[in-house]
């Protein structure tokens, strides 16, 4: 499964985009499923997946302001989570149509 597409291939272009790494308690407690739902509810387009050193990854494309309010969900995430840090960063690509977990 293709989660994320770079400008050369087909994905969709979005006004804006953000790589997002979440630490701390974040795997094992949905939620990179929580984050899918979300995204979702916010019009993103974009993945969130586990990384190998138990951080979450979460890229999101769409609208600048929805981007915040994803930003600002991360901090806590879904209730099982405890977030540690938080690190994002503006991410030069595009996303498929849809909000994807991988």
């Amino acid at each position: 499964m293709v989660c994320l597409v770079k400008p050369a291939g087909g994905g969709i272009a979005m006004s804006e985009c953000m790589q997002c790494l979440v630490a701390g308690r974040v795997q094992g407690v949905f939620f990179r499923a929580s984050a899918q739902k979300e995204a979702r509810r916010l019009g993103l387009t974009g993945h969130a997946r586990n990384l190998p050193d138990g951080r979450v990854e979460v890229v999101a494309c769409g609208d600048p302001a929805a981007l915040e309010a994803m930003r600002e969900w991360l901090r806590e995430g879904p209730p099982q989570a405890r977030v540690s840090d938080l690190t994002c960063r503006p991410y030069d690509g595009s996303a498929s149509s849809t909000f994807s977990i991988c």
